[in-house]
């Protein structure tokens, strides 16, 4: 029996954490179905996605492989399971040392940065004026550029991103990335050039496509 993925998806302009496993799974070339749940139509949404998780959020990854079917509802998890699956794709880096840096870039990534989340919510197809940022915001704001230069500076003349290749570590700032295009966030050169390149990917290019008919059919 082949293997099936099927990943369950929020409104694409808005949902940050269904980017990341999405850029990760087409970092994969596994092919993959879709169901894309409308965000913020309660209590439509949430009754939607409990149809796949309990946990009642998305992303959400089903894997059915040889008779068995499998749920994970936690991006980061969804990205470390693509990881374990497709070694190929290089989804963490192969010294020791230096994944575990990078497993320390997505965990922050993962559990902190609330001001910016909150005040630069991600709104993937629109481009916003920057709103007067409380302290804690900036200081965010601060932190993950310094933190993307510095892996830059080291790692990125081995393949253009955070730790060379890309990683689940650029996976999970993804959204970031977006978020900073859309409210014209100032950045030094290299992490422009990363911005850019992040930009580019096929992945965020279709889903940037998809972000955009949302807006223009007035579903996000």
């Amino acid at each position: 029996m082949s293997i099936r993925y099927t990943l369950v998806l929020g409104t694409k302009d808005w949902s940050s954490w269904s980017l990341r496993p999405y850029v990760a799974m087409r970092a994969t070339g596994a092919p993959f179905e879709e169901i894309l749940v409308p965000l913020r139509q309660e209590p439509l949404t949430g009754d939607e996605i409990r149809k796949h998780s309990k946990a009642g959020r998305v992303p959400i990854l089903k894997i059915e492989d040889s008779g068995q079917t499998t749920t994970i509802w936690d991006s980061l998890a969804i990205c470390e399971t693509l990881a374990e699956r497709h070694p190929g794709a290089k989804l963490w880096p192969s010294d020791a040392m230096v994944r575990a840096e990078a497993r320390s870039y997505a965990a922050e990534m993962h559990a902190g940065f609330p001001d910016l989340r909150d005040q630069l919510s991600m709104d993937f197809a629109r481009r916003k004026s920057m709103p007067v940022l409380r302290d804690e915001t900036k200081a965010q704001l601060a932190r993950v550029i310094d933190a993307w230069s510095s892996a830059l500076s080291r790692f990125s003349k081995n393949g253009g991103f955070l730790f060379g290749d890309m990683s689940v570590a650029d996976c999970m700032y993804a959204p970031v990335v977006s978020r900073f295009v859309t409210y014209g966030v100032r950045v030094p050169e290299i992490v422009n050039t990363y911005m850019e390149r992040m930009m580019a990917l096929p992945a965020m290019r279709d889903w940037g496509a998809a972000a955009q008919k949302e807006v223009d059919a007035g579903l996000a």
